[in-house]
């Protein structure tokens, strides 16, 4: 049974079908890992440096390509109002979006001497943990995140 409701959504239309299905049963295995509810929805995108870098300008005020972005609905936003729904409503947790750059996660594999099936991993998981809640814009941020990401990825099996 699957935790994650995943919509896969590959923009490069290069992707093979297999780092597809890998990435989308890493999400799987983080999802019972992390312990989240079942009938959780997400999507994860594929994309370029071309566009991640357009959706980095025009949502994060930075001109130039990045490796992942996540955009979650839960997050409150300052001078927003969040979105409450009661347990009983029936409706599926929608955590958000992934967006990925495969040519940024090749880059990246490359310089970090690993494949880039487990850069797109760490990406995924990265990118999944934002959606959560979890950030790293302070040093004790950074040791949950990274330390919960770490924990995750080596139960998987794709230690550094």
């Amino acid at each position: 049974m699957s935790i994650l409701e995943i919509d896969m959504i590959d923009e490069t239309d290069h992707l093979p079908a297999k780092t597809n299905q890998f990435v989308e049963d890493l999400l799987q295995f983080a999802a019972e890992h992390l312990k989240i509810e079942p009938d959780t929805e997400m999507s994860v995108t594929f994309t370029d440096n071309e566009h991640i870098q357009t959706i980095n300008r025009d949502y994060r005020g930075k001109d130039q390509p990045t490796d992942v972005i996540s955009f979650a609905i839960e997050e409150l936003v300052e001078g927003e109002t969040a979105i409450h729904f009661k347990e009983d409503e029936g409706l599926p947790r929608v955590l958000g979006d992934i967006i990925i750059s495969v040519e940024k996660a090749s880059e990246q594999a490359e310089a970090y001497g690993h494949s880039a099936e487990r850069e797109l991993g760490f990406l995924a998981v990265h990118g999944l943990l934002h959606l959560l809640g979890y950030d790293h814009m302070t040093a004790k941020e950074e040791k949950v995140m990274f330390g919960l990401q770490k924990e995750v990825l080596d139960a998987y099996g794709l230690q550094r």
